[in-house]
């Protein structure tokens, strides 16, 4: 015959036991994974410039008071829109004196296309839009306004515009300077995509 403190120690070891399985199915979990992969690329910044007389814009035979006119396109054909396009500009004299105080020069934009027209200055069949007028061929990052080509895919049909000085004096004849323009782009502002 058994004791009743054995009993006891007997029916507190089986509860003892019965907890612990119990508890066991209490801390079970459920668990799950899944993953995601993604693609990063990054955007284009690509200005091109095109020009329907070739993109020398070579100036010839200019007397004081001419004016020469340049047709080009410039084109966005990155994948990405832009803050900003500027130009800066530089001259060398290539022959006698640099060109470059008493040659002014202006951009302008037409919403149609321009039309090349002999003796006088080119026709748009659109809208005109000042981009530019500067008084002298010097000019470094200048802001080029209102343009269309800081969008990803747009063109801009520019006509350059250069005039000698009325005021070019005698020291100037026989002159001849090289002219380089320079188009920068700068990517638009980051965001949160």
């Amino acid at each position: 015959m058994k004791t009743t403190s054995g009993k006891l120690l007997a029916s507190a070891a089986l509860l003892g036991t019965a907890a612990a399985v119990a508890g066991l199915g209490t801390y079970g979990t459920f668990t799950d994974t899944t993953a995601a992969n993604a693609e990063v690329s990054t955007g284009t910044v690509d200005i091109t410039l095109g020009a329907d007389e070739g993109v020398s814009v070579a100036f010839a035979d200019v007397l004081p008071g001419d004016t020469i006119e340049r047709l080009v396109t410039l084109s966005n054909e990155g994948g990405s829109d832009l803050a900003s396009i500027s130009l800066t500009t530089t001259s060398t004299a290539a022959t006698g004196l640099d060109l470059s105080s008493v040659v002014s020069f202006a951009i302008d934009s037409c919403s149609g296309t321009w039309a090349p027209v002999t003796g006088a200055a080119d026709s748009c069949s659109g809208t005109i839009t000042p981009v530019l007028t500067s008084p002298t061929l010097a000019v470094t990052k200048q802001a080029l306004t209102k343009l269309t080509a800081v969008d990803s895919g747009k063109s801009d049909q520019l006509r350059i515009a250069a005039t000698l000085s009325k005021d070019a004096g005698n020291e100037y004849q026989g002159a001849k300077s090289n002219l380089a323009f320079t188009f920068d782009a700068v990517q638009r502002a980051a965001k949160t995509k």
